[in-house]
This record gives structure tokens, sequence and C-alpha cells, in this order.
């Protein structure tokens, strides 16, 4: 690895064996290198710059040659990583609660202070099938035949949406996704591990008693409570209408299936997870998800010695 004396530009200096049958060398394959670039939580772009006789040509023969003293280029792989040491790694955030926990609002809360791109699956599940692409059309056919829509295209939905250059450029925040260890294994395997877990925790009673209370306008859409959020009018209570599953009996199921997959996920991100009281006020539930993240980005860049860990 270098640092150029000019530019400040750090580089990258792999040597392979030109062999077209095997671009192997120490075990590490040249496209290994990049992926290991792409996947180890920097925020670099990383190019190959060449991986053939011609680096000489780009002016990196200097490079090479420092590398052991060797003048030869022939299987050199050299790598441009672009850093600002001045701007912040944007971060990857996933964050997971119960229904009626408040996760909508600390996702709206977060977006407006960290610009993340926010990315819901749901809503990913819905924009495809209002376009009619291939995915959006087989999702369609399983909702229509009351079958859940199969990990495969969900997954893929969530990769394209985080490989977009919005994501890879802000940072993203992952909301209610993964649900499974299935769904967080191909995540992984497509290279996408966040930064941090936000688990939102709140006794079973409080989220009963927050969904039971809910009440939808149809007319605005808006959501009120009868308890903690009451309509302004006695016009609008009168038109006031309950989900279908907005019953105890309903919510206390949904949180089975969910607390059963919860603990699933929570193994894969056990090292990285805040778990959040989200019994407290809106206000105080963001003060300790806002703590968490000041406190990662105050880590930094992973050091670039890490790549050869």
């Amino acid at each position: 690895m270098f640092t150029s004396l000019c530019s400040g530009a750090i580089y990258l200096v792999a040597q392979v064996d030109p062999s077209p049958i095997s671009l192997r060398t120490q075990d590490i394959l040249y496209s290994e290198v990049l992926q290991r670039f792409l996947h180890f939580n920097l925020h670099v772009h990383a190019r190959v710059l060449d991986r053939a006789v011609h680096c000489s040509l780009l002016g990196y023969g200097h490079l090479v040659g420092s590398s052991g003293g060797r003048r030869g280029l022939e299987g050199v792989v050299v790598f441009e990583v672009v850093a600002s040491a001045n701007k912040a790694e944007p971060l990857k955030v996933m964050i997971s609660g119960a229904p009626a926990s408040g996760k909508g609002t600390q996702c709206e809360l977060i977006r407006r202070k960290y610009d993340f791109v926010h990315i819901a699956a749901g809503d990913l599940l819905r924009a495809e099938v209002a376009a009619g692409t291939e995915n959006g059309r087989r999702a369609k056919e399983c909702m229509e035949k009351g079958q859940l829509v199969p990990d495969e295209i969900v997954v893929m939905m969530v990769k394209e949406r985080l490989l977009l250059p919005d994501s890879q450029e802000k940072g993203w925040l992952l909301d209610g996704y993964p649900r499974s260890s299935s769904q967080a294994n191909a995540l992984k395997e497509f290279g996408f591990q966040p930064d941090l877990f936000i688990l939102l925790e709140v006794p079973e009673e409080i989220l009963v008693d927050r969904v039971v209370g809910r009440r939808l306008d149809p007319v605005t859409g808006k959501i009120y409570h009868l308890k903690y959020s009451p309509p302004e009018t006695q016009q609008i209570a009168a038109r006031l209408t309950q989900r279908f599953d907005d019953t105890e009996e309903k919510v206390k199921l949904r949180l089975l299936t969910h607390n059963k997959n919860v603990e699933a996920v929570l193994s894969m991100y056990e090292d990285i997870t805040v778990k959040v009281d989200g019994s407290l006020s809106k206000e105080d539930v963001f003060a300790q998800i806002d703590s968490a993240l000041r406190a990662l980005r105050k880590q930094g860049q992973t050091p670039l010695g890490s790549l050869a860990a």
C-alpha cells in the first residue's frame, strides 16, 4: 500500500500470477481484492487501474518498483483508493421493532437528521407492483393468492435498492428488514453488513394498548389513538375506523411471530446491536438512538490495515 506524496491518493499494489488459468497468489484472487474493498465498510471508491503489463503507461511504475525493488509489471494489479479524509463514512443501519413500537416515527427522525436513504421492504414491494416490473408481477401473484412473497423476490428488491448510488453515498437505514435469519444470510452473501442494528424494546402490555387504541381517519389517512392522540373534533371521531387486525388477540399473535423472528436475526448482529427503550417519549427514544449513531461516527473509518485481517 502506498500514498502518493504529490496527490495524497492511496494505492494498493498486489502481485498476482499473470497466467490466464490462475490469478491467485497467497490465496487472494484479483477479484477478491476488489470485493474486500467494497465489503469492509470502507467509504472508498476502489477501481482497478490495470492488471497487465501496461501499468507503466499509467505512471505507476515507481509505485510497483518500491514493492521489493521489483520493476517488472507482469501480473501487477494496481487499485486506486479514492477517499476523503474530511468526509464522514456513510453509515449502514438496520432498525427493528414490534408493531406499534414507534419504529416509523424514529425512522423519520433519523432520516431528517442523518439524511440516510430510508428503505422499507413493504414500500419497495408496493412500488414494484405499481411499476409492473417482473418482481412486482411475481409479488402481486403471491399476494392475490394470500401467500407470502418469497424471500428471493424481496431480497432482490432490497439488494437493488441498496446498490443505488444514493444509498452508497449517503448511507442507508433499512427499516424492519431482515425479518428472518435466511433474509439476513442472503444480505450477508451479497456483501451488505450493517454498522449498527437498533432494536426498539417495548413491553407487551404497552404495545397491545397502543395497537388496540389506534384508529384511522378514512378521509385524511391520518392515524389517531383514542388515548394518546385523540381526534380534534367529534366529526372526525365519528368517522374513525379500526383495522381488522388491531384487536388484542391478533396483535398478540403478531407479537409472537415478531419475537420469534427477531431472536434469530439478533443472533447474527449481536455484536453491533443497540437495544433502546421504546416505551419512553419519542424524543427520549431518539436521544438514545442519536447517541449511538454519534458514537459510531466518532469511531471513523475502518483502518485500511484491516483488509489484511
